[in-house]
């Protein structure tokens, strides 16, 4: 998995303002429906999309394995509403079954090698009920998103917080991406941290979704929910369990 650094106190204190409500958001929002269901959150990080999801009616379970932002989830308005979990993806169990499972913000790219996608996608599958789906997203490789992760194109200043970050691409190996992100607060003070990505195309995912159990899949390209073709830039599956 990525070795980035979601339990440093000043990444959790940024993560909303970097990871903002947005069309993603409202996709999932949307797949969810109005009727009550039973979500599962992979890598609910702060819990935005999770806490959401449960202002909504559903009854909602969210899994991160950074327990500092679990806690941030725990101390918003209406937190208790949500069972918050610390734990990995590939190898919690629960006492539960769910009609949706969701792995939002690219968190699939975390997975770094075929057995972590394969039990991770496993998992998940073990914990749906009959008719369940899984939906998740990923950067799609063919655009070459790598390549805007230099400092001159991916600068940012968040005024509020004050501080400054910018990417830097470090090597590419395959289908893996390692880059930099260095961050530069108004006090003078300075954070860097290395993380690791993995593009896998749309046809190797949908072959690691069939090896671990998972019948009819839906693809999009987009979050306004455009049928997936090679020139989008995401790939979002929806797949129902086999």
């Amino acid at each position: 998995m990525s070795d980035e650094p979601y339990d440093h106190p000043r990444l959790v204190a940024l993560y909303d303002r970097l990871n903002p409500a947005a069309a993603d958001t409202d996709f999932y929002l949307r797949l969810a429906g109005d009727t009550p269901r039973r979500i599962l959150d992979l890598g609910c990080g702060t819990g935005l999309l999770t806490m959401a999801l449960a202002a909504r009616g559903h009854l909602v379970s969210g899994l991160d394995p950074a327990t500092a932002m679990l806690e941030v989830g725990r101390r918003r308005a209406g937190g208790a509403r949500v069972r918050w979990i610390a734990g990995d993806a590939r190898s919690t169990t629960l006492d539960a079954r769910f009609d949706l499972i969701i792995m939002t913000g690219h968190v699939f790219q975390v997975f770094l090698t075929d057995a972590d996608i394969h039990a991770v996608l496993a998992n998940a599958r073990r914990h749906l009920g009959p008719g369940g789906r899984l939906a998740f997203d990923s950067r799609n490789p063919l655009t070459r998103p790598w390549e805007r992760w230099t400092p001159e194109t991916s600068r940012r200043r968040l005024a509020d917080a004050r501080v400054e970050l910018e990417h830097h691409l470090l090597a590419l190996d395959g289908d893996l991406v390692s880059f930099e992100t260095r961050y530069r607060f108004d006090n003078g003070a300075t954070l860097a941290t290395t993380s690791r990505l993995r593009f896998l195309p749309q046809a190797a995912i949908a072959g690691h979704l069939a090896a671990a159990g998972f019948g009819a899949v839906d693809w999009f390209g987009d979050w306004h929910g455009a049928t997936w073709t090679a020139g989008h830039g995401e790939i979002i599956a929806v797949a129902r369990a086999g």
